[in-house]
């Protein structure tokens, strides 16, 4: 087991990378304990979970709501919840953003863990503290910075994972190593087929240093203020395309960065020979580069993107591999480039 540690103004978040659900109760401080999970997980793993009270959400990115932040508070007012209450949620990134945020909000805060068993969650949306739910279909419209005591990231819950979701998960990781680390990205290229296979030594390296990455970027900058917006490397794009066809994050972030790549070419920042070798793995990866979509509603949901600044986008690109730069680009630009 390897450990990270993220040292924020209020918090000190453990990410116990290699740690397992069984061991779950060596974190948990002594009281009430209630457990956040979804139906999947509760029927694949609910024998395992320690003998606390559960809340089960639904599955899916169409739970990620409002209506689900109130069945959970009606279920936390039900088992007599209170601030001395610590919640663990147990699953994906959906299960960890929904579960953070009711935590952050509920009794103005309760302390709270993860053990995340997605590999999308694992190198991303369970480490940082950013919490939060859709709203209208646009994503992470409503939400909080608040990090976690722990993220537990159990490598042996990725084997039930089915091949589509389980790649999607490696969107994130080439997200981290084209922005920050050329030696991870030359890593995967010459990895990607043992981590395909589920090698744990392979994974376990590759999910260390993208958390790694995070780790230090969220350190510096935790309520993304300026370096931290360059985890948004594809998201832009990326969140329009699932607000436009439902398709799962990691392969819309995978689309996300073809896009911001091929941006970055058009505005002389980068070669198109990197712009490529960035497709050529997210490719070997399984992952999708390309998509026929209507650009005019591709923009119009970006119009909608929490990270708008009046008529201008934050932009994340490319200038090499393992370096991103962020530009303002004003709406009229990126339809002049598109439309």
């Amino acid at each position: 087991m390897q450990t990270i540690s993220i040292h924020t103004e209020n918090r000190i978040s453990k990410i116990l990378i290699g740690e397992n659900l069984s061991n779950l109760n060596k974190y948990l401080p002594t009281g009430n304990t209630i457990l956040i999970t979804d139906e999947n997980i509760m029927k694949l793993y609910g024998a395992m979970f320690p003998a606390f009270p559960v809340i089960t959400i639904g599955l899916g990115e169409k739970n990620k709501t409002l209506d689900t932040l109130s069945l959970i508070f009606d279920k936390l007012i039900e088992f007599e919840a209170d601030r001395s209450t610590f919640i663990v949620a147990i699953g994906g990134g959906i299960v960890c953003d929904v579960a953070g945020f009711a935590a952050s909000v509920y009794m103005r805060g309760l302390r709270y863990g993860f053990v995340s068993t997605t590999l999308l969650s694992q190198v991303d949306a369970s480490v940082g503290g950013k919490n939060g739910v859709n709203f209208r279909g646009y994503k992470n419209m409503i939400g909080v910075f608040q990090q976690p005591e722990f993220v537990i990231v159990d490598i042996d819950m990725l084997k039930s994972l089915n091949d589509k979701e389980f790649r999607s998960g490696f969107a994130e990781i080439v997200k981290a190593a084209a922005i920050k680390s050329e030696s991870l990205f030359s890593y995967i290229e010459h990895n990607y087929e043992k981590a395909l296979l589920k090698d744990p030594i392979v994974l376990e390296k590759m999910i260390y240093e993208s958390v790694l990455i995070k780790a230090a970027v969220v350190e510096e900058d935790e309520k993304e203020k300026g370096e931290r917006k360059k985890l948004n490397f594809g998201h832009t794009f990326a969140h329009s395309i699932e607000h436009n066809t439902g398709m799962l994050h990691g392969e819309a972030v995978s689309i996300g960065m073809a896009l911001a790549a091929d941006l970055s070419v058009k505005l002389g920042l980068l070669e198109e020979n990197v712009a490529q070798r960035l497709c050529n793995i997210l490719q070997k990866l399984g992952l999708p580069v390309t998509l026929k979509i209507d650009y005019r509603n591709l923009i119009a949901a970006m119009k909608k993107d929490k990270k708008r600044d009046g008529d201008n986008l934050n932009m994340v690109f490319l200038d090499r591999i393992g370096h991103a730069l962020i530009k303002k680009m004003s709406i009229n630009q990126l339809e002049n480039k598109y439309l």
